[in-house]
């Protein structure tokens, strides 16, 4: 029997047990903190938190935080004063007051930076909205706040990541949402609908798998999970020629994925690992192998900063090296280097430079650049 859990969908014991645990989360105020892998539907978990709260008539606000670089990220948050900076034209509202009496969702919490989980932890604690620029705090303010992460907190904590007093304000109830894999029999309804609404989408007429089809599809392991699944829908739909879909005609990542990680991964390789292997050994480009899934959310800032430092490990800091090892073109540097910046991952070329080079000496990298 098909169920909706809020706006999550599924018929497992898992999308059962979730259910409970979301409406469990729903019926108190305390913080949630919502864990699972990217792409399993961490945000519509929360939303049907809200829903099914005493909130549900007040405002509903998101943020990845992730997605804000830190020096925005503060701002976002608790707003900022006219004048605080540089375009601040106007006195703006942040995201907590914003939803005053309502919730906040905080998405890949994770990847705060430790002062602003200091400015998190503050207000978590008080309640007090001191905007950018605010030589005190102006008001208080009473919202809920839902985070989510798909990083692992208790290793952020061993490493001075993440501050534990932070998670232990954060984890008053735990919610995990499980990956794809953990419940396939949600597989096939989650496919029927996402034909359903892509089919409506772009006006086109609805499918059917073929068995062979479907079994391909449950059988698969969904590393993005079910961000993944919907992709893989709607290319199909797009590509369909006839009502049928048979096996043949699913995207050949399906059947060729896992055995291109097995063989250009040692075993046990982390993801940031196994991508790294697969631009260097299998020749992918840093664009489809990186890129792609960085900005889809699949990987995290502490992994593109993992693969960067593989591989000025390996060019011994020089970033015009690192472009051609990540099989980009030579004109490709500048739209690098601006991506790295952009997202706080640009890392110091000196700290991987043993001994100077003539490479290094002619200007392989302008400092300008290369200083992250």
């Amino acid at each position: 029997m098909t169920m909706r859990t809020g706006l999550l969908l599924g018929c497992s014991p898992q999308i059962r047990s979730l259910d409970e645990d979301l409406r469990d989360a729903a019926r108190s105020d305390a913080r949630v903190l919502i864990t699972g892998e990217s792409g399993v539907g961490k945000e519509l978990a929360a939303r049907t938190i809200h829903a099914f709260s005493s909130r549900s008539s007040g405002p509903l606000v998101a943020l990845n935080s992730a997605g804000v670089p830190d020096s925005l990220l503060e701002s976002e948050l608790f707003g900022h004063m006219r004048g605080s900076f540089t375009g601040a034209y106007r006195d703006k509202p942040g995201i907590f007051e914003a939803a005053r009496n309502g919730t906040v969702l905080l998405d890949e919490v994770g990847e705060m930076s430790l002062r602003m989980q200091s400015l998190l932890l503050r207000f978590l604690e008080t309640g007090e909205i001191q905007p950018v620029g605010g030589s005190r705090p102006r008001y208080t303010v009473d919202v809920r706040v839902v985070a989510m992460t798909n990083r692992k907190l208790h290793d952020q904590i061993a490493a001075k990541e993440f501050r534990e007093d932070l998670y232990y304000r954060l984890n008053v109830i735990h919610v995990v949402v499980p990956p794809l894999r953990e419940r396939r029999e949600d597989i096939p309804v989650l496919a029927q609908h996402f034909v359903k609404s892509c089919a409506e989408q772009y006006g086109l007429p609805q499918v059917e798998f073929s068995p062979e089809a479907l079994d391909s599809l449950i059988n698969y392991d969904w590393p993005g999970n079910v961000r993944e699944l919907k992709n893989v829908i709607e290319r199909t739909i797009v590509r369909a020629r006839t009502p049928s879909v048979s096996r043949r005609d699913l995207p050949a990542e399906l059947f060729q994925l896992a055995s291109k990680v097995v063989a250009t991964a040692a075993p046990q390789a982390s993801v940031p690992d196994a991508l790294y292997e697969r631009m260097v050994k299998s020749g992918e480009s840093f664009w489809s192998a990186v890129y792609a899934p960085f900005m889809m959310r699949d990987l995290t800032r502490g992994d593109l900063r993992r693969i960067v430092r593989l591989g000025l490990e390996q060019t011994r800091g020089s970033y015009t090296l690192l472009v051609q090892l990540f099989n980009m073109r030579a004109d490709d540097y500048k739209r690098f280097l601006n991506f790295l910046r952009k997202h706080q991952c640009q890392l110091r070329y000196q700290d991987f430079r043993v001994a100077s080079t003539p490479a290094q000496e002619s200007g392989d990298v302008p400092a300008r650049i290369a200083v992250g």
